[in-house]
């Protein structure tokens, strides 16, 4: 029983894809759109960072003493 190498398919040069059937202007308008999207998204975000750092900068401005003071590491103790 001898194994045979398995063969690849020929590709066949008849084969029609979609891509050969869609229209070249429709193409390239997806392709436009497509970019659109990426940049909306990354707007998106970059938006949304900076109301988040903006959030956080805005939370430390407003703490009070004893949270300012809850959170420092050195012992208070030491120094009464």
């Amino acid at each position: 029983m001898k194994k045979q190498p398995k063969q690849k398919p020929k590709k066949d040069e008849s084969v029609v894809t979609l891509k050969d059937m869609m229209d070249p202007n429709l193409l390239k308008q997806l392709k436009e759109q497509q970019e659109k999207l990426k940049i909306e998204e990354e707007n998106k975000r970059a938006e949304e960072e900076f109301k988040k750092r903006e959030e956080r900068r805005l939370k430390e401005k407003n703490k009070s003493f004893e949270e300012l003071l809850n959170e420092s590491g050195m012992n208070w103790k030491e120094f009464k």
